[in-house]
């Protein structure tokens, strides 16, 4: 008699994620045919890096609040940065992206701007999941695609966990927005110093001693198998960059995503 495979956070997190793939396709169909946002008609910067970085020092705040009134008041930088990234990218234009890092930074920098447009340039919003994230292509690298296929087979097969606490979908729940551009010559740095951060957050990480338990934000638990590659279990990769470790023998569970709109 064949033994049963035993239940790990490994076959957990394979399953929820498959679970969710099916859900969101399915809710994706139900709505019939993706629409597309077309890149903005204005002209690509010649340093699209300061251009992001003035939208970022413009509109939002230390603590990662984005100024939507003011970013629709004066969309000029937003625009010129989505309409480079629509034209620019590692597949296009390969020459501007010689190395791992500066594709990786391109990416992060480039979703974070998109979801920031969809916001300012629609009426849809990140709490409609499917709408938002996998109904709407956005303009990026020469073609157009959605923001959850850009992460899920774009983004996440370079293999780094450390990017769920860089991409940010402008809500609560979300990682804090940096108020500089991710750059490729600090990139490591860069990503080490925001997940550091989150996961020093209490409102990211509780320790519940007399329950034995470790609540974590809910990103630990859509991205499972992403930080299960790098450590062989949640509570050793939280230890990784928390300044006071938690215990590692506690059961975990997860902290409700909030999907509130982030905006000052």
């Amino acid at each position: 008699m064949a033994m049963k495979r035993p239940w790990t956070w490994t076959a957990l997190g394979t399953w929820t994620s498959k679970l969710r793939t099916l859900v969101l396709v399915a809710a994706a169909l139900g709505l019939g045919a993706c629409a597309t946002l077309p890149a903005p008609a204005a002209p690509s910067p010649a340093d699209p890096a300061a251009v992001w970085s003035r939208v970022l020092a413009d509109h939002v705040n230390g603590e990662g609040a984005i100024d939507f009134v003011g970013l629709r008041e004066r969309p000029n930088d937003l625009e010129a940065y989505v309409a480079w990234v629509g034209r620019h990218g590692p597949r296009s234009t390969p020459a501007l992206f010689p190395t791992r890092e500066s594709r990786l930074a391109y990416y992060i920098n480039a979703y974070n701007a998109l979801a920031m447009y969809l916001v300012v340039a629609t009426p849809r919003r990140p709490e409609e999941q499917v709408r938002f994230f996998i109904a709407t292509r956005v303009p990026i690298d020469g073609g157009a695609m959605s923001l959850y296929t850009f992460e899920n087979e774009v983004i996440r097969p370079l293999g780094e966990p450390r990017v769920h606490f860089a991409l940010n979908c402008l809500v609560r729940g979300c990682p804090r927005l940096p108020p500089t551009p991710f750059a490729a010559e600090r990139l490591d740095a860069m990503l080490d110093a925001e997940t550091r951060r989150f996961l020093d957050d209490p409102r990211n990480v509780q320790v519940d001693p007399p329950l034995r338990t470790l609540r974590l934000n809910s990103i630990l638990k859509f991205y499972t198998a992403d930080f299960l590659a790098a450590a062989p279990s949640l509570p050793v990769y939280v230890n990784r960059y928390r300044s006071t470790p938690v215990p590692e023998d506690y059961g975990v569970r997860f902290i409700p995503y909030d999907w509130t709109l982030h905006q000052q």
